[in-house]
């Protein structure tokens, strides 16, 4: 189960300083400044209307929430949570819900746009959206984090269902957190659609109508990029080396996958610490030391490195699977890899991008890269709607086939347009946007 550390370990009654406070980014740090250069970017290359321009910009709608929690030690804490809905022409609003105490409108803004090229690009009849609660989780019990859950999910009401916006976990959340989720918005219903609203949210334990292969979905799509990128390359991944940046769901499952097809873990590192092991990391055990002890910190194998030793590691493949905005021009410069596969999103400023792209080293861009939980997720929302219960085989079968006819729609594009992967993704997905709005039109 994601994260189940996070529910077995968090203890006392929690701090909540500042979380009701809103500060202001830099603009070198803000996100969706970030994500509306990139759109740009695309538009330039695409014959975009004007009008749909306008539109796709911004979000269609931004929601904060305040909501009183009475947590276990008695005390009454305010916390704020947000839901950004950027899109649904094509569908329900998509996008996962997590908990940091980091967390603020504009980021949500970025990653809803992204989930809605995401979706564009991968063909579901999803939009883009994303939200989150400002805390940080590991400050709270086990019962305060079911309290403050079901009161977010309870504040956000008929903002969230199965025909209208379909969370799914995040940084800080996991199964139980949405089966928590689900149950909570299953009693705000009448008792006849009680079991007609499971898909309220994905990422749920199988139990309580999740689908199996969900939690290693974002990681297999991952791989399954890589082994397209590596067979248009003519690289042999049999005796490749990896570096992993974050080793939390998706860095840890990508890396598992890899290994079994004779890829080395020689690096790897997260906000704790960075390590090195030239001969290659037990993917598994260091897993299962970062299931027990949340971070990589103290980790008895390999040597520590720094920051920068990590980003200037010789090797054939580099994952950033962290936080965003974790290569910029300086690690730009001091990576040696063939190619950088982002399976965080928006880890890769322009200025990186520019300067990775004169250094011939390629990018697999993150809305094609980590596309794989949102299909999979698409997957449990279409078992959940027609009360199926799916195969992993089938949900592998399903989500391979997708991920690579993807990745040579996006390669193809690439190629006929003379431009890199990213932009590729782009216009994929905006020329699919413009066919609806130029079909349906705008409601006067």
């Amino acid at each position: 189960m994601v994260n189940d550390q996070l529910l077995s370990r968090t203890k006392g009654s929690g701090k909540n300083e500042d979380s009701i406070e809103f500060e202001p980014k830099l603009a070198v740090d803000n996100l969706f400044h970030l994500a509306s250069a990139q759109l740009e970017n695309a538009i330039s290359v695409v014959s975009l209307d004007n009008s749909l321009r306008t539109i796709l910009l911004q979000p269609k709608n931004e929601l904060i929430i305040h909501f009183p929690v009475k947590l276990t030690s008695g005390k009454v804490a305010l916390f704020k949570g947000y839901r950004v809905q950027h899109n649904n022409i094509l569908g329900p609003f998509k996008g996962g819900c997590r908990f940091h105490q980091d967390v603020y409108l504009d980021e949500c803004k970025a990653l809803a746009s992204w989930m809605t090229w995401k979706c564009a690009l991968q063909n579901l009849p999803f939009g883009g959206g994303k939200g989150g609660v400002k805390f940080n989780p590991s400050e709270y019990n086990v019962e305060d984090l079911e309290r403050i859950t079901r009161r977010f999910t309870h504040s956000l009401g008929l903002n969230i269902g199965p025909d209208w916006d379909v969370p799914a976990p995040d940084m800080g959340t996991n199964a139980q957190i949405m089966d928590w989720m689900m149950d909570t918005f299953s009693n705000s219903v009448a008792p006849l659609d009680k079991q007609v609203v499971k898909g309220v949210v994905t990422g749920k334990s199988v139990v309580c109508g999740g689908i199996p292969g969900r939690e290693e979905a974002t990681g297999r799509g991952i791989v399954h990029c890589i082994t397209h990128w590596a067979k248009e390359k003519h690289f042999n991944l049999a005796g490749a080396t990896l570096a992993v940046q974050g080793y939390g769901n998706v860095g840890s499952h990508t890396a598992m996958i890899l290994s079994r097809m004779g890829v080395s873990l020689i690096a790897v590192g997260d906000h704790t610490g960075y390590f090195i092991h030239p001969e290659g990391f037990n993917p598994y055990k260091l897993a299962e030391y970062c299931r027990v002890n949340r971070t990589l910190k103290g980790y008895p194998g390999g040597e520590q490195i720094s920051r920068e030793e990590f980003f200037a590691t010789k090797c054939d493949l580099l994952i950033p699977a962290a936080m965003e905005l974790q290569i910029r021009q300086a690690e730009a410069e001091q990576v040696q890899c063939k190619v950088v596969v982002e399976g965080a999103n928006g880890p890769t400023d322009l200025d990186a991008e520019a300067i990775l792209e004169r250094r011939n080293i390629d990018i697999i861009p993150d809305i094609l890269a980590n596309s794989g939980g949102v299909v999979v997720s698409y997957f449990e929302w279409l078992q959940n709607k027609r009360s199926e219960s799916w195969d992993i085989t089938d949900v592998r079968t399903k989500l391979e086939r997708r991920m690579l006819q993807t990745h040579q729609l996006v390669s193809e594009k690439a190629r006929a347009l003379g431009k890199n992967l990213r932009i590729a993704a782009y216009v994929i997905a905006l020329e699919r946007l413009q066919e609806v709005y130029s079909r349906r039109g705008i409601w006067p």
